[in-house]
């Protein structure tokens, strides 16, 4: 069983920073990608970051020069900075995973979710 746990979310003023963090942890053969994605209220799930076990990276336009995705393979650990953040970053922030066990498939993987709040 895989679990995916993650920290660092919280209360931050307009034009701070801070950095989340999700740890995969259970029995994993290879993680292929790892994301994260923020849910604000009354609004859709949408992709902030991903990256690949090869480091290829993706942003949301609006977050493009200061949000940072990275992840370590080894501590199979995704992580987040989030510079300059602005009120309009307040979500709950959700990892995933895309997770292989030795053959073609890959299975998706969900945190719980933290919340991160951006005061004006």
């Amino acid at each position: 069983q895989v679990q995916l746990v993650e920290s660092g979310g919280g209360l931050v003023q307009f034009g701070g920073s801070l950095r989340l963090s999700c740890a995969a942890s259970g029995s994993i053969f290879s993680i292929n990608a790892m994301a994260w994605y923020q849910q604000a209220p009354g609004k859709q799930r949408e992709l902030v970051a991903s990256i690949t076990s090869g480091g290829s990276t993706r942003y949301l336009d609006s977050v493009k020069g200061r949000f940072t995705i990275s992840m370590d393979n080894a501590k199979n650990t995704v992580y987040l900075q989030m510079d300059s953040l602005k009120p309009e970053d307040t979500a709950v922030y959700y990892c995933y995973a895309q997770i292989s066990f030795g053959t073609p498939h890959e299975y998706q993987y969900w945190g719980q979710g933290t919340q991160v709040t951006v005061s004006s």
